[in-house]
């Protein structure tokens, strides 16, 4: 059950028609996208082959297992291995998209890339690989890495925060002078210098940013706990014999995280941008890893394919505008002018 004042808060966001709206959106096309093998996917759903049905998406079956030669895992494309499931009485099910992020399409007219078509919605890239399923996993691959990368920031950005401003005094001191000492590293230089070192990964990507991210957080709660530190509920505390870790994360972080959780949209949009920028100038995730700034980047190498660069500009547009108007109705729920006024 909600509490009286979480009542008024979540009224507030539904007031916001266009943010409440954007964020209903951008919530079913990320859970589109968590399911999208279902709907694209370059292995059928289904195989029937011998009175018996075979799942390739839940488990992996080798070419053996359908008459084959091999005992690779078997290619569901391939002529040979249709023919065989087709000459024993069977059939294979697809997706309603029959490729995956990084299937080559061989049955395309002219050379790569081509333009939008029946089969193709969006086109091909360069690599003749299909536009909309790559955005389509572009999309979930930039968003979980953009809430991971935001939450990971918060844990370490809040408990930063709350130990400078609860105990200030040399703490806050020292915190803060390493603070300014960490936020001057040149975050770019170093991420190029370790990329001709590393081969960047998801994982590796999420911890070198990580190590950076969580800065923007910490001003906000150090704020909130060097005004809540001397009030009379946190002094009763302390005179009550509670610890130092029980006020902090019991009584006075609630009040901090109010405004950490309106930047939250703020912060997902940079984390998404930034690994969109990373992505467009080379430092990203490698190939054939799907990426919205992938994809922008191979329309700046392909103007004679206007679909590429198109498709990766509006694709983060619309993220990034879902995610703002989502970011204003969450700044209105959360404002006590509105939650404490007559007309709430």
């Amino acid at each position: 059950m909600l509490s009286e004042l979480n009542k008024r808060r979540l009224g507030n966001f539904k007031k916001n028609k266009r943010g409440y709206y954007s964020f209903i959106l951008f919530s079913l096309l990320f859970l589109f996208s968590l399911v999208a093998e279902i709907f694209i996917h370059d292995k059928p759903l289904i195989v029937s082959y011998n009175k018996q049905l075979y799942f390739p998406l839940l488990q992996s079956y080798s070419e053996r297992s359908f008459g084959g030669d091999f005992d690779s895992e078997a290619d569901y494309r391939d002529p040979y291995v249709r023919s065989l499931i087709e000459e024993s009485g069977g059939w294979l099910f697809f997706p309603l998209i029959p490729y995956s992020y990084d299937t080559v399409v061989t049955d395309i007219e002219g050379s790569a890339p081509s333009p939008p078509s029946s089969r193709n919605w969006l086109g091909t890239d360069d690599q003749s690989r299909d536009v909309f399923t790559r955005m389509v996993y572009g999309f979930r691959l930039s968003t979980i890495f953009g809430l991971v990368l935001t939450l990971v920031s918060i844990v370490i950005g809040v408990s930063a925060g709350a130990i400078q401003g609860y105990f200030g005094g040399w703490v806050d001191l020292f915190f803060q002078r390493l603070i300014e000492v960490w936020d001057s590293i040149p975050t770019l230089y170093l991420l190029i210098i370790l990329s001709s070192v590393v081969v960047p990964s998801f994982l590796w990507l999420l911890v070198f940013l990580s190590l950076f991210s969580w800065l923007g957080y910490v001003g906000v709660v150090r704020a909130e706990f060097l005004r809540a530190r001397n009030m009379d509920y946190v002094r009763a505390a302390k005179t009550l014999g509670l610890s130092h870790r029980v006020i902090m994360f019991r009584h006075v972080l609630p009040n901090a995280m109010i405004a950490t959780i309106t930047f939250l949209p703020f912060n997902l949009s940079a984390a998404i941008t930034t690994l969109a920028a990373l992505d467009f100038l080379g430092f990203g995730l490698p190939p054939p890893s799907p990426s919205l700034g992938e994809l922008i980047f191979q329309g700046k190498n392909n103007l004679q394919a206007p679909w590429l660069g198109l498709t990766g500009f509006f694709a983060l547009s619309i993220i990034l505008s879902l995610l703002m108007f989502a970011a204003e109705a969450l700044r209105d729920a959360f404002d006590n002018k509105k939650t404490f006024s007559k007309d709430s």
